[in-house]
């Protein structure tokens, strides 16, 4: 008796534990990692486009309809099993330059700018009737060639 109950104890202990490890976070990073110390370096009016690649690297991305602006995203995510990650820290750093090339401003925005969009479920939403899988595979026997359908084909088509 004594015996079935240590090897019951052990089992639970062996679950717990298995199952522990399935409901741990999963943390990561994605993108630039900031330095603080190298982000306060760059000065506006003293730093120029050289210098900021120099001091913080290549950006993660330039502005799409001006190269004037460079961005420094990095992302700290987290998820619990096979769900989706989910944000927990974002850091956006912007450095605008002037058109001769200097900086004239660097801010920092964070979490707060992440978009958040829900789709509507596996289906595109489209407008007019719904067809079924027959209208789908027989809906057009007979409409091929037919006048006012814009197929040709016949002696008065083109």
């Amino acid at each position: 008796m004594k015996s079935a109950r240590i090897l019951s104890a052990a089992l639970c202990g062996t679950i717990l534990l298995g199952t522990g490890a399935c409901v741990a976070p999963l943390r990561g990073y994605q993108g630039y990692v900031v330095d603080a110390d190298l982000v306060n370096s760059v000065q506006p009016g003293v730093d120029n486009r050289e210098s900021v690649l120099q001091t913080l690297g290549k950006p993660t991305l330039t502005a799409q309809f001006n190269e004037r602006e460079w961005y420094y995203i990095g992302r700290a995510t987290r998820n619990f099993a096979f769900n989706n990650p989910r944000a927990e820290q974002q850091t956006t750093l912007r450095i605008r330059f002037d058109e001769a090339g200097n900086v004239t401003e660097v801010s920092r925005t964070g979490i707060e700018q992440i978009a958040k969009i829900n789709p509507s479920g596996e289906k595109t939403p489209t407008l007019g009737r719904e067809r079924g899988f027959f209208e789908d595979l027989f809906g057009n026997i007979g409409t091929v060639g037919a006048p006012g359908t814009g197929g040709g084909g016949g002696p008065d088509g083109p």
